[in-house]
């Protein structure tokens, strides 16, 4: 078996652009990979052609020997596009392994630790100012079978404005979101590094009789050491590590005890041949990973067979408002239970997308955050 094409194709979904690849044999075998990096969609594309020509006329068996040698193709490795690119072509040739030999991917890995994967959902109560809707939304989580949730309750405007007035309106929809949530249910805090040492100090501890499952990325994770301080002074555990792409990048925070969750983003971190062994370091500090996963159809998949194969696994997110999209685009559907995915068992990756379906949604450029100025006092 032989590669002998690498094709790209961009769509616009809801709010962000997906980014699928098909990597094409001449035995008439596909596997499909994902690289939707939320902004430069066009250098992601890019960088996955010039590093797919590398692949055509190889033959695909063996990912980790692929993932090497592309890697280090190039004298400047890293970065956001380029372990994106990579990513995407990575799943896709774990996706075609698995279909070579007739077997799912988690096979591959190791075999499946659990064939249900604890779910959240995530951007939960998206622009909610108020309890009283805080309370009815996290009720509705509850409803359709979600045992956590996770919303933004601070804005960065807010907190630039009246910093006290925000904490106090985050705690009190923190408090009508517990309550309507009920005491065991998890509630997830994203937030999106609009906070300072000192203010998640002062969040940590108005949310603290509410019972936070974590604080995802407080502050900027550029500064390991900054991450280190704060998850020594505060109660919430830290969860990061979306945005770090190499388990090198993951050492310092690990070794350091920054953080209690990591949540590595198989999409951008190299795929599932460099989060396995993000998980598997993470594993020797006793931490669990509960992978980002704001993806398409093929991520959320490739992100479902690593998880199951994992000991360390937490839970997975789920875009619950991009659900009915991601669904039209899938065959089969992934399958939601209860607040659980249930683990495809077909061949490779056990999904395939519906291009057709995806074609009604034409790519478009992805606008800026439009923050400016600093927090950081």
């Amino acid at each position: 078996m032989r590669v002998t094409k690498v094709e790209t194709f961009k769509f616009w979904v809801d709010w962000c652009n997906w980014l699928l690849v098909r990597v094409s044999t001449d035995e008439g075998l596909v596997g499909w990979g994902e690289g939707s990096l939320h902004g430069a969609t066009g250098a992601v594309e890019t960088n996955i052609h010039e590093l797919g020509a590398m692949l055509v006329g190889q033959d695909p068996a063996g990912p980790e020997q692929h993932w090497q040698r592309l890697y280090h193709a190039w004298r400047w490795r890293g970065g956001a596009t380029a372990m994106t690119a990579l990513a995407a072509l990575d799943i896709a040739l774990w996706d075609l392994e698995g279909k070579r030999l007739g077997v799912p991917v988690h096979r591959l890995l190791g075999g499946a630790q659990r064939e249900k994967l604890k779910v959240y959902a995530s951007h939960w109560l998206s622009g909610v100012r108020e309890p009283e809707l805080a309370l009815e939304g996290a009720r509705e989580a509850i409803r359709r079978g979600y045992h956590g949730f996770k919303f933004i309750p601070v804005t960065y405007e807010g907190l630039r404005d009246d910093e006290a007035g925000e904490i106090r309106r985050a705690t009190e929809l923190m408090a009508a979101a517990r309550e309507g949530a009920g005491p065991d249910a998890e509630i997830y805090i994203e937030c999106s590094e609009f906070l300072s040492p000192r203010t998640a100090i002062m969040l940590d501890e108005a949310f603290r009789p509410y019972r936070p499952a974590w604080f995802e990325e407080p502050i900027p994770y550029e500064n390991a050491a900054a991450m280190v301080a704060l998850q020594q002074r505060i109660t919430t555990p830290i969860a990061t590590g979306e945005r770090l792409l190499t388990r090198f990048e993951f050492r310092e925070l690990l070794e350091r005890g920054g953080c209690r969750i990591v949540q590595p983003d198989l999409m951008h971190a190299g795929g599932i041949t460099e989060v396995r062994k993000i998980a598997s370091l993470a594993d020797t500090y006793y931490v669990p990973v509960a992978p980002h996963n704001p993806t398409g159809p093929i991520c959320c998949a490739a992100a479902m067979h690593l998880a199951a194969s994992i000991p360390n696994f937490l839970v997975l997110e789920q875009m619950e408002d991009q659900r009915a999209s991601r669904d039209r685009a899938s065959t089969p559907p992934i399958r939601l239970e209860d607040g659980h995915f249930l683990l495809p068992d077909g061949p490779g990756l056990g999904i395939e997308p519906d291009i057709e379906a995806l074609m009604a949604n034409p790519y478009r450029p992805q606008p800026g955050r439009q923050r400016r100025g600093s927090l950081w006092r």
